[in-house]
């Protein structure tokens, strides 16, 4: 499960640095925008979870792996920045990571169930949601196009796997391409949730 945290928090980083690249931020800028894009939402996991002190801020693996990810954004910037697909991609596949490790951390600590399924989409959506007000624009989380869904149906299926036996290192693989599919599906094909009838004045 370790090396999907850390390819979960290589992607985030990737979103989190290019998002400042994109609003022109300096190196310290994009490096904290990658970092809490990267390691936020694992962070609000495990203070839900009474795991102090959070990895996010104690595990050099994690944090290592956020600043790298910070840096290629800083170095390839001028390649990276034009392509607003990589970006997107990165999201998605961070979405799908942190989406299954998120719940399988939560059933882990004894929390299955309900649970599991919430931290589990918290984990995946939180950094995207710092990114995203830290660089002046709407939440993802917050518009059309599905974002959480697949994440809920991610640590839904991580859940449902965990209790019936099935989960191993494969199956862990499977959701994360999953959630990851599903996203950039969504994104493909403009999929949108709906929105709630017209008021009448």
């Amino acid at each position: 499960m370790l090396f999907v945290e850390l390819l979960g928090v290589f992607a985030f980083a990737l979103s989190g640095g290019l998002a400042g690249v994109r609003r022109r931020f300096d190196i310290f800028g994009i490096l904290v925008l990658a970092v809490l894009t990267a390691l936020g939402g694992g962070m609000v996991r495990d203070v839900l979870l009474g795991i102090t002190p959070p990895r996010g801020i104690s595990d050099l693996n994690l944090i290592g792996t956020a600043l790298v990810g910070g840096l290629v954004t800083f170095w390839f910037s001028g390649t990276l920045a034009r392509a607003r697909r990589v970006i997107l991609v990165a999201d998605a596949l961070g979405l799908g990571a942190f989406a299954v490790t998120g719940a399988a951390v939560a059933i882990e600590a004894g929390y299955p169930g309900v649970e599991a399924i919430a931290v589990g989409m918290i984990t995946a959506v939180g950094g995207g949601v710092l990114r995203d007000v830290l660089s002046g624009q709407v939440p993802s989380v917050f518009g059309r196009e599905l974002y959480a869904v697949p994440a809920l149906l991610g640590a839904l299926l991580t859940d449902c796997a965990h209790r019936f036996g099935w989960f191993n290192g494969l199956v862990q693989w499977m959701l994360v391409l999953l959630v990851f599919g599903l996203r950039v599906l969504a994104l493909r094909f403009c999929w949108k949730t709906p929105l709630p009838r017209r008021l009448e004045h």
